[in-house]
């Protein structure tokens, strides 16, 4: 009875075992994944750190134009848009007191310029404290700006300044650092700098508004990535880098930012393949399935508040 139990038990275990067996004898298949990712090739550009401010020109000398005497004005020898040199008359005043024999007393510009704007007409009466006129001189214009306190060790005079303004989308102006304070404001961390530009013509009208860049430092004809290729933060910074259908991880060493590009001072060169969509699911030695995007580099400028009444973008690292 037992002989007979035992082999019962064994020709129904032997039948279930020979799959297994099979099984041990082949080796187990896993299909690698395959990462769709998006790569642009690194280009050699120039690159800076840029201050962008916007702000308002201003007259260069301004004068408001007081009488010395009391009186009624009698006569106006200027109107607005006027030429006038230092010293020319621009009004006559009948002092009309008491004792005085008639005479009229000028009122005289006290610098050379164009007048801007008269305050008084013809039998307004006047003293020593009522403006008559605003005049400015033109040939040179200004703006002014707060530079935040840790810029200034790389704002110096005479540095250049590109300017744009809105009257003339297509004309370009150059201007130069002329004043720098040598005060910090202790409540905003700024130091005023004055910037003034030659405007020949008169183009450039006091209150019109301006955009104006400062480059603070400058890279000409370097490696350039997009900022959404890098990882990591410094100085363990790195990207993935296209090699067939390879991605392999580049330790990268960044230098200046202009905008969404970095400049790259080691670890890459011109032609490589970096990966800038889909690398936060990539590993070392990934296979990729690359979508190569060859739109050319063009840096885009984020503004944020830094100052007031004025804008500016961080330069970077």
């Amino acid at each position: 009875m037992d002989y007979r139990l035992s082999t019962v038990v064994l020709l129904l275990i032997i039948p279930l075992a020979l799959p297994l067996a099979g099984c041990r004898g082949k080796k187990r298949e896993t299909k690698k994944e395959v990462i769709p990712v998006r790569a642009q090739r690194v280009e050699l550009r120039d690159i800076a750190r840029v201050l962008d401010y916007a702000g308002t020109i201003e007259a260069e000398d301004k004068a408001e134009i007081y009488p010395k005497v009391s009186g009624k004005i009698i006569e106006k020898l200027k109107e607005e848009g006027s030429e006038v040199t230092k010293g020319e008359t621009i009004a006559y005043i009948d002092r009309d007191e008491v004792g005085f024999k008639f005479e009229k007393a000028p009122v005289e510009s006290p610098l050379t310029g164009i007048i801007g704007r008269v305050h008084v007409d013809r039998g307004t009466n006047v003293t020593p404290q009522t403006a008559i006129a605003l005049v400015v001189n033109m040939d040179k214009v200004q703006i002014n700006l707060d530079i935040p306190e840790r810029y200034l060790p790389q704002v110096a005079i005479g540095m250049e300044a590109k300017i744009a303004v809105d009257a003339y989308p297509d004309g370009k102006f150059t201007g130069t650092v002329t004043k720098i304070s040598p005060v910090v404001d202790v409540e905003t961390r700024t130091a005023p700098i004055e910037i003034t530009i030659d405007n020949p013509g008169h183009r450039l009208k006091p209150g019109m508004f301006a955009r104006l860049k400062l480059n603070l430092e400058e890279r000409k004809n370097v490696p350039v990535i997009l900022k959404e290729a890098i990882l990591g933060k410094e100085p363990l910074t790195y990207v993935y880098v296209v090699n067939g259908d390879v991605a392999h991880s580049r330790k990268v060493t960044l230098g200046i930012r202009e905008g969404a590009y970095f400049e790259v001072r080691e670890g890459l060169k011109e032609g490589d393949l970096v990966v800038i969509m889909g690398q936060q699911r990539l590993l070392d030695n990934a296979q990729v399935l690359v979508e190569e995007d060859k739109r050319p580099p063009s840096p885009s400028v984020h503004r944020s508040p830094d100052g007031q009444g004025q804008a500016g973008t961080a330069p970077g690292p």
